[in-house]
């Protein structure tokens, strides 16, 4: 019976990673209410982390801004590629609106729109960012943009850090309600837009309430997620994971 016990402990405190079930370069699994870390592999390497940067720049929003006042497109969208909500020049929407399309859409036009709304312009607003970084203790973490292209300025975290910030955003009823958001629907002054959220393992798999997904070549592919069982909470947070949905749904298992 002794061995037994001993065996089964010993195949316990095997790393996922070892066993081949984690796909990720680096991983997290942590309980969002005690910040206990479940699981970790690498979870302390920094590297790219791509549009999972918009959780930072979605909270801080969240906090510093006026939910309902209207925001004017500039020409700060002019710049932008990649994934985006297609915002038009002088258009005006909802902050709390440009916020879903950050979210649900991976807006990188509606990043630099909140960034300039929040704080005059993208430098100060990524000031703001690694304050906010220091403040809830990603001490691994850089940002230099509001959406994580990184093509010109670069983000950097690690995936414990990545887990810290889930975990501080989480806490936040609006940011829970977004990013559990699968359709959206909202009209301005110039048309009118339906989102469907990009994050796929929402709906897809039961216990997920929310997350973000993110991809640059350079990064590869970034994911943070939230689960809920019971009273189990948690955050699974994955760099360079070329199986990331499946690679979430089998951390949470």
């Amino acid at each position: 019976m002794k061995k037994l016990l001993v065996l089964a402990l010993f195949i316990f405190l095997i790393p996922l990673n070892v066993l081949g079930s984690d796909t990720a370069r680096s991983s997290i699994v942590m309980d969002l209410n005690s910040g206990r870390v479940l699981y970790e592999n690498n979870a302390d390497e920094v590297r790219l982390i791509a549009s999972i940067t918009k959780i930072m720049t979605c909270i801080i929003a969240l906090e510093e801004g006026d939910l309902d006042s209207y925001v004017k497109v500039d020409e700060e969208i002019l710049k932008m590629y990649g994934t985006s909500i297609y915002l038009e020049l002088n258009e005006k929407m909802k902050l709390i609106d440009l916020l879903y399309g950050l979210m649900l859409r991976s807006g990188n036009d509606a990043a630099v729109v909140i960034a300039k709304e929040i704080a005059g312009g993208e430098e100060e607003f990524v000031k703001m960012m690694n304050e906010k970084a220091k403040e809830i203790g990603m001490t691994n973490t850089t940002f230099s943009n509001a959406h994580g292209l990184d093509e010109e300025t670069k983000n950097y975290s690690t995936a414990r850090d990545m887990a810290k910030l889930s975990r501080y955003a989480y806490k936040n009823k609006t940011y829970r309600k977004i990013t559990s958001t699968e359709e959206y629907r909202v009209k301005t002054d110039s048309k009118s837009y339906l989102w469907y959220n990009r994050m796929k393992l929402l709906g897809d798999y039961k216990y997920c309430t929310g997350g973000k997904n993110g991809y640059t070549p350079s990064a590869g592919k970034t994911l943070v997620t939230t689960h809920k069982k019971d009273d189990l909470k948690i955050t699974i947070v994955s760099l360079d994971d070329n199986d990331e949905y499946n690679n979430h749904e089998r951390l949470a298992e």
